[in-house]
């Protein structure tokens, strides 16, 4: 059992903990879910020991090995395998004394101990679990110090997972794996012997992997139990019933008052009003609670039309070093498409990804452009544009040095970015801060078309519900790379598979292919997949209807941007007008410059009025048509 009993812990004077409270049963497995920087991971630090809380106590049984991915594997010579097997630290030490032992009492206790823990099919446990974490099983003897950063923290991933300890921390397990390792750790994480705790903004593993949710809110943990869906509609009741009962409480105590104050001063009525006044000072409102606002994300629209097709692939080759990862590439994409792309990681999608953005050329084949095609291409390598010592403003000031301070700082509010925030160095921002910056920055141009390789690894559940909401929105094309599910069931209406050295189309929906790639998994090989129609038809059908919403409602939207952006226009010019007519030396001038700027102010002000009017005609219709297709 883990019992965490009124956890008080501050850092550089910010509260993160204050008389927090949790118990997790053994064999329990729950999701920890919070906004990013409320201190998930501080919680962890403070369960392993690494720090120590400024009051309180946490406690976990004395038998119990707490096990977690603190750091990436190391870049040693060990063999991939050889690495996940050492985590077993009871297992590595029994071996090497039977190596030296010579009484037979000793060995015999030893090799009894060994098949205790089931030592002898370590080697084989500890592949499957490479193999689900995508290490195909010749690269499993390969030395560690051939791996990127992101797949030797797959191998820490295995070795804590090999090593099974009774209560397994992990923090965003999924950030490092693809979809297909994303499915093998959720169906690993449901038959896991021992308890789990899980930080993670991925829905569907929460959803299926874990049976209870602590939520770290206001520097209080809650319990709930069910699974995150079930958590967060029993937070929204909870929320609309305490502040249901603080409204009645308040109005209650309004007429309360207003009797105070109309009879207090007579003195037939003073007891009463005494009465009323001490029951008012005992009365204590239930707080109001609600979930803070969310800051949007924004993508400025294609600045003009593509033709189609937008992209077009002939028998296209592409990949390094004169290798070629991806070859008979033949299809198309036009302005409007909404596209994940998926496959086993190596199987060449972020290879894809930047051939469309540029950063790669064909090898072969016919690889044509439309006419003035521009792409926003986020991928966590391209982090690395942004200047640490830079702030928000500053990074902006070079896009906009023509603006006023004001507008810069208008621009980076549309990214997301809290006020606090905007003159922050780049290298003090959080990764999902960071991650709105990137994104404000390569979409200012209003690119034809995003293409997003894991964008919602820094991001958590309401920031990623935000960027659903802003894809939704934009009307250029998108191709997605993520193993976020509810991501690609919400945004896109196609699916592409990057797999035996292609690109190909899925001709079905995300529940379809993972029911594919369980298959698989279970034994069945590349070629089975559901054949003919499914129920999932129906997805692919909700999907279209989508898209086609997305479309019908687009010229609204159009009309909305255009009205916000004239009213933007026509407000500084009449600021600038009136800044004329304040200065005292215009006056001692010519009188009919005087007579002009006035009869521009009356205009101007006319247009803002005609023009916010037709902003509310037009927003109100948007409202009534969003309605109507829910």
């Amino acid at each position: 059992m883990l019992t965490i009993s009124d956890l008080t812990y501050a850092i550089e004077g910010r509260k993160l903990f204050d008389k927090a409270s949790l118990t997790l049963p053994a064999g329990s497995k729950t999701g920890l879910v919070g906004r990013n920087g409320t201190g998930k991971t501080t919680l962890f630090q403070l369960i392993r020991g690494e720090m120590l809380p400024d009051d309180g106590t946490i406690s976990v049984h004395p038998r119990w090995r707490i096990g977690g991915v603190a750091q990436e594997a190391p870049a040693s010579e060990t063999p991939i395998i050889d690495m996940v097997l050492s985590a077993d630290r009871e297992r590595a030490q029994l071996l090497k004394r039977a190596e030296r032992e010579t009484d037979p009492h000793e060995i015999a206790e030893i090799h009894t101990r060994l098949a205790d823990i089931g030592a002898h099919s370590a080697e084989a446990r500890a592949a499957s679990i490479l193999k689900g974490l995508g290490f195909a099983t010749p690269r499993m003897s390969d030395p560690c110090s051939t791996l990127s950063g992101g797949w030797r923290m797959r191998v820490a991933l295995a070795g804590v997972l090999f090593s099974q300890p009774d209560l397994l921390l992990l923090d965003e397990p999924t950030n490092y794996l693809d979809l297909e390792g994303a499915l093998w750790l959720e169906r690993y994480l449901i038959t896991y012997p021992h308890t789990v705790l899980l930080i993670s903004h991925d829905r569907d593993l929460l959803n299926k992997a874990v049976s209870s949710i602590a939520h770290l809110d206001r520097l209080k943990l809650t319990f709930y139990r069910g699974a995150y869906d079930t958590f967060a509609e029993t937070r929204r009741m909870q929320m609309e019933l305490q502040n249901k009962a603080r409204d009645k409480a308040m109005t209650e105590i309004a007429h309360m008052q207003s009797f105070v104050d109309r009879f207090r001063a007579k003195a037939t009525k003073a007891k009463q009003a005494q009465a009323r006044m001490k029951k008012i000072s005992k009365m204590k409102p239930p707080e109001a609670i609600f979930d803070a606002d969310v800051q949007p994300f924004t993508f400025p629209n294609p600045k003009k039309a593509m033709a189609r097709p937008m992209l077009d692939f002939e028998d296209v080759a592409v990949g390094y070093d004169d290798k070629p990862v991806l070859s008979r590439i033949n299809q198309r994409i036009d302005p409007e498409d909404r596209i994940a792309l998926v496959g086993i990681n190596g199987n060449g999608k972020s290879t894809f990804a930047k051939l469309i953005a540029g950063e790669l050329k064909p090898m072969g084949g016919q690889f044509r452009r439309g006419r003035g095609f521009n792409v926003a291409y986020f991928a966590q390598h391209q982090m690395d544009m942004l200047k640490p010592k830079l702030s928000a403003v500053e990074h902006v000031d070079e896009l906009m040095w023509e603006s006023t301070n004001a507008q810069r700082r208008a621009r980076v509010a549309q990214m997301g970015l809290s006020t606090v925030k905007m003159d922050t160095p780049a290298e003090n921002l959080s990764g999902g801060e960071r991650a709105r910056l990137l994104m404000g920055l390569i979409t200012f141009d209003g690119p034809a078309m995003l293409v997003l390789d894991e964008p919602t690894n820094h991001l958590d559940i309401d920031s990623r519900d935000a960027l659903v909401q802003a894809l939704n929105e934009y009307e250029g094309a998108v191709l997605i790379i993520s193993h976020d599910r509810h991501l690609i069931d919400a945004t896109v209406d196609e699916i592409w598979i990057a797999e035996d050295g292609t690109i190909k189309v899925w001709d079905d929906d995300m529940e379809a292919y993972q029911r594919m790639l369980i298959s698989r998994a279970g034994g069945g090989d590349r070629s089975d997949r559901p054949k003919g129609p499914t129920a999932s038809t129906d997805r692919k059908r909700e999907r279209q209807e989508a898209a086609a919403k997305r479309a019908e409602l687009a010229p609204l939207r159009k009309e909305i941007r255009a009205a916000e952006a004239r009213i933007e226009r026509l407000k500084h010019e009449l600021d600038m007008i009136e800044r004329r007519l304040g200065d005292p030396d215009l006056y001692a001038g010519d009188p009919d410059e005087v007579i002009s700027l006035g009869k521009d102010k009356s205009r101007l002000e006319g247009e803002i009025e005609a023009t916010e009017e037709l902003w509310l005609e037009k927003s109100g219709a948007l409202e009534e048509a969003e309605l109507a297709q829910t």
